[in-house]
């Protein structure tokens, strides 16, 4: 049978008959659904993935998913018009010609099978009540048959009634919480320190955060079609810094090097008086840079939770993190001698 999964930047349907669609993007291949999720708030540009990583190594966002794709009329206009030209190649017998007039009968002649009923002309009485939903691939999902796997044949969904439930990727809005976590893009990390670019041996480095970075961010995902419509929103809040200071002869303050958010705020600005002090964030470099730098490494934890259609109580997700990397030259402290 013929089948096939979606390129998501592809136009969607209006479930009416009247859809526009990019029919140059199956390859020849057969139908390929068209389900383009909408992304708003803080989201990479173009459509591409964020900057967030997960802190859960085991955490990704669906490789594909089912989604509405066309109304009964153009379903009918563009699944007959593969199916024609697919059979009318030449050495289309055996196998191969018996699976394409199973998937017309299958779409014209009521044929189905187990879990899986047939349809009589392509559903075109219902059209306008319903969409007919195909597999859409996660551009993002490297592995290849992880991406293709949502691969049966498209399947009718009447409005405002879920998918059949053996089509357990069929679009949710948990599902579009986590492709809003892989399309954020969270404000760049710049650490304030003191000294700044160059420190001295023995002497405490000063790290804070402005009070700019504390905002929350939202980035949200949805999918809006006549009789279909679904959104999550993925929020993230700052939740703690941590460094790495690029050599192992350094002392980290607090050991951890994790600095957490203390009365809306990570660490202390550095002010005038403050030299013999010991920063609640910070860093103390045991050994010059020898006229180089260390590399040091920020990375701010964002607290990251979601919410949606019929889910208005926020639920948790895995922490995010950005990373960003600041060179760090150390001095040796000059003594005088007398």
């Amino acid at each position: 049978m013929t089948g096939g999964t979606a390129h998501a930047d592809e136009d969607i349907g209006n479930g009416k008959g009247s859809a526009k669609t990019d029919g140059g993007k199956d390859g020849g291949n057969g139908i390929y659904a068209t389900a383009k999720i909408q992304y708003s708030g803080a989201v990479a540009k173009g459509g591409s993935k964020g900057n967030v990583t997960s802190a859960d190594v085991t955490w990704n966002p669906p490789p594909c998913w089912y989604a509405p794709y066309l109304g009964a009329k153009d379903f009918k206009k563009k699944m007959s018009g593969e199916l024609k030209d697919a059979m009318g190649k030449p050495g289309m017998t055996g196998h191969a010609g018996s699976a394409l007039a199973q998937t017309r009968q299958h779409y014209e002649d009521d044929y189905g099978w187990a879990n899986t009923p047939g349809y009589k002309d392509y559903n075109v009485d219902k059209d306008g009540k319903g969409m007919f939903w195909a597999g859409v691939e996660n551009p993002d999902e490297p592995d290849y048959l992880k991406r293709t796997s949502c691969s049966d044949l498209p399947f009718w969904v009447d409005n405002g009634e879920p998918a059949p439930a053996q089509y357990e990727e069929a679009i949710t809005p948990k599902m579009l919480s986590k492709l809003a976590y892989q399309h954020m893009q969270l404000p760049d990390t710049k650490v304030s320190l003191a000294p700044d670019g160059t420190t001295k041996v023995n002497l405490p480095t000063w790290a804070w955060l402005d009070k700019a970075a504390f905002d929350d961010v939202k980035a949200t995902a949805a999918v809006d079609v006549p009789g279909f419509h679904i959104e999550a929103t993925t929020t993230a809040t700052p939740k703690s810094l941590t460094l790495e200071p690029g050599t192992g002869d350094a002392t980290l303050i607090p050991a951890s090097g994790e600095c957490p958010i203390v009365d809306g705020k990570i660490g202390e600005p550095y002010a005038k008086g403050k030299s013999k002090e010991t920063p609640p964030c910070g860093i103390v470099y045991n050994r010059s840079s020898k006229g180089g730098t260390f590399p040091l490494k920020a990375a701010l934890t964002w607290e990251i939770s979601w919410t949606g259609t019929n889910q208005n109580a926020a639920q948790p997700m895995p922490d995010g993190t950005i990373e960003v990397t600041q060179d760090i030259a150390v001095e040796e402290v000059q003594s005088i001698n007398r």
